[in-house]
């Protein structure tokens, strides 16, 4: 699995989460955990980036969003909230992508060479 695979997969189990939830957790517990993967097996290894930070920020409001959006106000309204927060993690997914820097700590565990994006990692440990 490559770095930028991880970097897909994190995202695609924040999906996974959004379109779970209510059902998959509390409602305080909804940011965190879309973000977790992300912090996790992603954050620790890119250089700090503003703009990849922003994202992570866009996700964590949508996420929020969609956790207090009131059940009076309908189903519609909670899949906006969820669709809101499914782009801010598609968005979150390509800055870490395009502007992914590996990190040296990355690089010692195999993930690029450190200064490399991240779209141009090629292999990764298992």
């Amino acid at each position: 699995m490559t770095f930028a695979d991880r970097v897909s997969a994190a995202a695609a189990k924040g999906r996974r989460l959004a379109a779970a939830f209510p059902l998959s957790m509390s409602r305080d517990a909804l940011p965190w955990k879309v973000i977790e993967a992300f912090d996790t097996d992603v954050r620790g290894h890119v250089e700090r980036d503003p703009r990849i930070e922003d994202e992570r920020d866009r996700v964590l409001i949508a996420a929020v969003k969609l956790a207090e959006t009131p059940a009076e106000e309908g189903p519609d309204a909670a899949e906006s909230a969820r669709r809101e927060l499914v782009r801010a993690l598609d968005y979150l997914e390509q800055a870490v992508l395009r502007f992914g820097l590996v990190n040296r700590q990355a690089a010692k565990l195999g993930y690029g060479t450190a200064g490399a994006r991240v779209s141009d990692t090629a292999a990764a440990p298992q």
